[in-house]
């Protein structure tokens, strides 16, 4: 018996021996279908539940059978068992293979299943929350695009009917402004009358004054004739008195009477349809150059010789705004304007078109001046600065800014690099071009100037404002004004002949005003049926040029 317990012993050791080797065995089949089971899962896209194919099931019956066997002792049914199961799982090896290979799919135990389907649920539990979160944030985003809609449902309906009430009101103050417009016709005519009897009065009142003064230069012819035959006594005679270069400073306080004017209307020219807003003389002939609020300019043959109408020589239209100036370049062969487009352009008459754009100013501007040698063109503009620009590289070389308001008007003393600006601000200032630096500034006048300019005589400079006074300056002294004259109701330009003896002055009230320089004596042109805007001389100072928001050029000689 001994010796059948120590063979039986040792064959449960070698079967135990045998059950661990397979064991094992099953342990790594099993744990390697799990792993390929988990990575098909996972690279898997969610799809409707089907039958998996699994080439290896888990052996977990047989070990709990062998295991009851070998623990009851039962060894001849562990050995029948172990050759009859062996067999068979061949068998369903081999049927499988061939299944597989027939395109039948196998169908896996319970246990096996069930992991899959917990797996399958799984993904479909994490593809509900995501879901489940996609409709929340959608449901969230609904909600916010429908306050948003409520929002400008709500404004839509606001603006319509502020929009309804907007051209209620529209149309009530046209009505309004119809029943005003036989009252404003009524005051036109009254006004067009009043204009007709007055300008009567002043030819009445000329008439009589040329009358009264035939009759006393024929009376003093007389008295000359009876004199004549008298012996003359030296100790009678007197020297005429002495003519003052220029007025003395203390006759800016003197009310200047008004003389008689020595120019008289020779011709008139329609040169635009809208007003003109500058004009400008050839250097060297007799050719006009007009600026208009037509956005054009023009060149004019002035009449000579008794011509009664000038000829149009050249026009050029680029701008898109109005002119508000021209200046001839100094060799006579262009011509640089001034616009409300913030721009300065150079017009070359040889190619009859703009050949630079000059744009820098941010404002409209409005006043141009070449210095004498024309390389250097200064601009003023609304924006409160003036530039120098270099013609031959076509930019900017300097910006000079000290005026507290728009720069309305610059000019360049005659072979001077001195240039003189005046402003709005009430206040005139002198620079040195070169640096850029303000040598002087004037102070006197009461309301924006408009303009400036230098008499060719002398050291001598104008001014004028919107007040209607004209302020005379002499460069040298920096205190204060040496003499003023009341022009009217606004002065927009002022000029002086060649010889500076005579001062024009364009004003609003339809009169350009002519100031002797020697005696202060003021007289008055009447031509325009509007405001004159801008004035200047010819070469030889025995013509006068006028220009207003009529679009009448006048010639005054």
């Amino acid at each position: 018996m001994s010796a059948m317990s120590r063979e039986r012993a040792e064959l449960v050791k070698i079967e135990e021996k045998r059950e661990e080797e397979r064991s094992d065995e099953e342990e790594e089949n099993y744990g390697e279908a799990m792993r390929e089971f988990s990575s098909s899962t996972s690279r898997r896209k969610p799809e409707p539940p089907r039958l998996q194919i699994i080439p290896k099931v888990p052996e977990v019956v047989d070990d709990f059978l062998r295991n009851f066997l070998h623990r009851h002792g039962l060894r001849r049914t562990l050995s029948s068992f172990e050759a009859e199961w062996y067999g068979s799982a061949q068998r369903l090896q081999t049927e499988s293979l061939r299944m597989t290979s027939t395109g039948v799919s196998f169908i896996p135990d319970a246990l096996t299943h069930k992991q899959v389907l917990l797996s399958e649920l799984q993904e479909v539990h994490r593809e509900a929350a995501l879901l489940r979160e996609e409709v929340l944030a959608t449901g969230e985003s609904l909600v916010r695009m429908e306050r948003e809609r409520d929002f400008h449902q709500l404004q839509y309906r606001r603006i319509q009917e502020e929009k309804k009430q907007l051209m209620e009101d529209f149309k009530k103050l046209k009505k309004h402004l119809e029943s005003y417009e036989p009252a404003l016709k009524q005051l036109d005519d009254k006004y067009q009358t009043a204009l007709r009897h007055k300008m009567l009065i002043s030819l009445e009142k000329e008439r009589v004054k040329n009358t009264m003064n035939l009759e006393k230069s024929r009376i003093k012819k007389d008295r000359s004739i009876k004199s004549s035959d008298k012996p003359k006594d030296k100790s009678t005679i007197t020297k005429p008195p002495k003519k003052t270069e220029f007025p003395d400073p203390h006759l800016a306080q003197v009310s200047f009477q008004t003389c008689k004017s020595s120019f008289s209307l020779s011709s008139s020219i329609r040169a635009h349809d809208l007003p003109i807003s500058c004009i400008d003389l050839h250097p060297r002939k007799q050719i006009l150059a007009t600026a208009s609020d037509d956005q054009k300019w023009r060149l004019w043959a002035l009449p000579v010789d008794g011509e009664k109408v000038g000829q149009m020589v050249l026009t050029g239209d680029g701008h898109s705004d109005w002119l508000s100036g021209c200046c001839f370049h100094p060799d006579g062969a262009k011509l640089a304007t001034t616009s409300g487009d913030a721009t300065v352009r150079l017009w070359d008459f040889s190619r009859g078109s703009c050949v630079l754009n000059l744009s820098g100013h941010t404002q409209p501007t409005w006043s141009c001046s070449f210095h004498s040698c024309g390389h250097v063109l200064a601009s003023c503009s609304a924006d409160r600065t003036i530039k120098l620009w270099d013609m031959k590289r076509g930019h900017c070389q300097l910006t000079l800014r000290r005026h507290t308001a728009s720069v309305n008007s610059v000019c360049f003393l005659p072979f001077s690099d001195l240039l003189l600006s005046c402003s709005a601000d009430k206040s005139l200032a002198m620079w040195d071009a070169r640096p850029g630096v303000c040598v002087a500034t004037f102070q006197g006048h009461q309301y924006p100037c408009n303009h400036v300019a230098f008499s060719l005589a002398g050291n001598i400079t104008a001014s004028c404002d919107s007040g209607g006074i004209v302020n005379l300056w002499d460069i040298r002294k920096l205190s204060t004004a040496v003499a003023t004259v009341d022009a009217g109701p606004s002065a927009n330009q002022v000029a002086f002949n060649p010889q500076g003896r005579i001062l024009a002055t364009a004003c609003s009230d339809t009169r350009v005003i002519l100031v002797d320089m020697n005696s202060l004596g003021v007289s008055g042109l009447m031509g325009h049926s509007d405001d004159v805007q801008s004035v200047t001389f010819d070469h030889k100072g025995e013509t006068l040029i006028s220009a207003g928001s009529d679009g009448m050029v006048n010639v005054w000689s």
